[in-house]
C-alpha cells in the first residue's frame, strides 16, 4: 500500500508575503482557520490507517506547511528539491529533518529546480513528472535514476497573459500555470492506477497517458480539477483524504470501494496547496 507514513509539519507561519503561484493573490489567509483546516486534514490521515510523522513548522516560511515539496522519498533515500528562492529558508530545515529520521539525503545537480514530490509522483515503478513551472526535467531526471524508477514526463498548461504569452511569476521568474506542481493535476490512487485532469495537460502529455496500457486511469471533471482541487489528494489505495467538492471522483472511486474522507478546506488552498501538498510520503 502506499501513503502508510507521511510526514506532516504545520501552518503556524502560512502567510501570503510572497505570490509565488497564480493562488496567492486570491484573498486574505487566516492562520488560525488555516491550522485547524491542517489539524483536520492530519486526523483524516490517522483516519485512514496511516502512520503520521509530526515535526514543528519552519519558522517564518510561509509555505512550510507544504511538506510534499521538500524532497522526494523511496527506499530510505531522500532527493532534496531545490526550491524557488522565496522558500529557501525550508532547505536546510527539511534535509535535518530527514536525516534525523534516518533517510539518506541526496543534492539534485547543477542548482537544477526540483519541487520534490509535489511535481514527481510514485505509482508503481513509474515517476509521473511535471516540468517548466517549479521542476525541470533533468533534475526529475536524475531522482527517477537515483530511485531506480521510470520517468513519465508530463507538461501542464501554462497560465497565460492577455496577449497569449507565458506568464512569468515576478517572484520565482519562471513560467507559471494553475498546475504549476503536477499533483494539482495528477492523482495516484494506487500502484496501478491514477486520476487525472486530460484539460490540464499538453496534447502530448495526454498522448503518453494514453499509452501506458499498465495504468488505470480516471479521467477527473475540470471544473472539479481548478475549482474543487479534486486531484491534490492522498490515497493509501483503501482510503482516500480528497476534496468536498469533488463529488464526481468521490462517486468514481466509492465505487472502486475506496473509503473518502472529504475535509473542507478553504484557506490551505489560498495558498495554491492543498491534501497532498500538506503531506510528504515517507518509504
Amino acid at each position: 500500500m502506499i501513503n502508510q507514513k507521511l510526514l506532516v509539519s504545520g501552518a503556524n507561519f502560512f502567510a501570503d508575503d510572497y505570490e509565488i503561484n497564480p493562488y496567492y493573490n486570491k484573498s486574505k489567509i487566516d492562520v488560525k482557520k488555516a491550522q485547524q483546516e491542517h489539524a483536520e486534514i492530519v486526523d483524516c490521515f490517522k483516519k485512514a490507517g496511516t502512520e503520521i510523522i509530526q515535526v514543528a513548522a519552519p519558522e517564518h516560511c510561509q509555505d512550510g506547511v507544504y511538506t510534499a515539496n521538500w524532497a522526494l522519498v523511496k527506499d530510505g533515500i531522500a532527493v532534496m528539491s531545490r526550491l524557488p528562492e522565496a522558500r529557501k529558508e525550508e532547505e536546510p530545515y527539511a534535509k535535518a529533518q530527514l536525516e534525523q529520521l534516518g533517510y539518506k539525503c541526496v543534492e539534485v545537480p547543477d542548482n537544477l529546480l526540483f519541487s520534490g514530490q509535489g511535481d514527481s509522483l510514485r505509482c508503481g515503478n513509474y515517476l509521473f513528472a511535471g516540468s517548466g513551472y517549479r521542476s525541470e526535467p533533468a533534475a526529475q531526471a536524475f531522482a527517477a535514476k537515483t530511485l531506480g524508477l521510470t520517468l513519465i514526463q508530463l507538461h501542464a498548461k501554462p497560465q497565460l497573459n492577455p496577449d497569449g504569452t507565458e506568464h512569468i511569476n515576478p517572484f520565482t521568474n519562471h513560467a507559471d500555470s494553475f498546475w504549476y506542481d503536477l499533483d494539482l493535476a495528477v492523482a495516484v490512487i494506487d500502484d496501478h492506477t491514477i486520476a487525472y485532469c486530460p484539460e490540464a495537460l499538453d496534447e502530448a502529455s495526454n498522448k503518453q497517458l494514453e499509452a501506458l496500457t499498465d495504468i488505470d486511469k480516471i479521467r477527473v471533471d475540470f471544473n472539479e480539477c481548478t475549482d474543487g482541487f479534486a486531484c491534490n489528494m492522498v490515497s493509501t489505495g483503501k482510503c482516500a483524504i480528497m476534496s468536498n467538492k469533488a463529488p464526481k471522483l468521490q462517486a468514481e472511486l466509492e465505487a472502486r470501494g475506496i473509503t473518502c474522507f472529504t475535509p473542507d478546506v478553504t484557506e490551505l488552498k489560498k495558498g495554491g496547496g492543498y491534501i497532498r501538498c500538506v503531506s510528504l510520503w515517507l518509504s
